[in-house]
């Protein structure tokens, strides 16, 4: 099955502001992101359509799906951003907490304060693609995040877990893959 996971645009909060299950606005750039996005999606898709359409259920992936055609993508909870619990809408370089900085040091393996560890989003994104593996689609699109497209490209191997965050897909971006 080929997996297309599609990164949400540009979002409209201040830079360095943690913000990964808050369900934030786009920025005001998002049109214009989203029809460069569209285009690529459109090339993608010329021969074969989607089988279906996923996306999380924060607003900034589905206003994508739907901006690209896909009004009525099949919401996962599974598809969120990492939960950054106490420190979400925060700053980081407010954050008054011991913990970020041996989250910064050890990401996969600490969880953010009140919220969840690089593992625990691996672990939700690999149940999601467990489970669609087993529907026999042939092509399916996840409007999502970078940390789930991350997740996306270490479970299909296109990268290792350590240093995956050289990785990450750009706002709008597209990742592809065969699972």
């Amino acid at each position: 099955m080929e997996i297309i996971m599609v990164r949400h645009t540009r979002v409209g909060v201040p830079k360095g502001t943690c913000y990964g299950w808050s369900d934030v606005p786009v920025a005001d750039t998002f049109m214009q992101e989203a029809e460069q996005t569209c285009i690529r999606l459109n090339l993608i898709f010329a021969e074969r359509k989607p089988d279906m359409v996923f996306s999380s259920p924060l607003t900034r992936a589905r206003k994508l799906a739907a901006f690209c055609g896909y009004d009525t993508p099949v919401v996962d909870d599974r598809l969120k951003e990492m939960n950054m619990g106490e420190w979400e809408m925060k700053r980081y370089d407010e954050i008054k907490d011991d913990a970020l900085q041996m989250w910064y040091d050890d990401y996969m393996h600490i969880r953010a304060t009140g919220g969840e560890g690089f593992q625990d989003l691996y672990e939700r994104v690999a149940s999601f693609l467990d489970e669609i593996k087993e529907k026999g689609y042939r092509r399916v699109a996840v409007f999502a995040h970078g940390g789930v497209l991350l997740c996306g490209g270490i479970y299909a191997g296109l990268f290792p877990a350590e240093g995956c965050f050289s990785h990450l897909v750009e706002c709008g971006g597209v990742q592809s893959f065969h699972i």
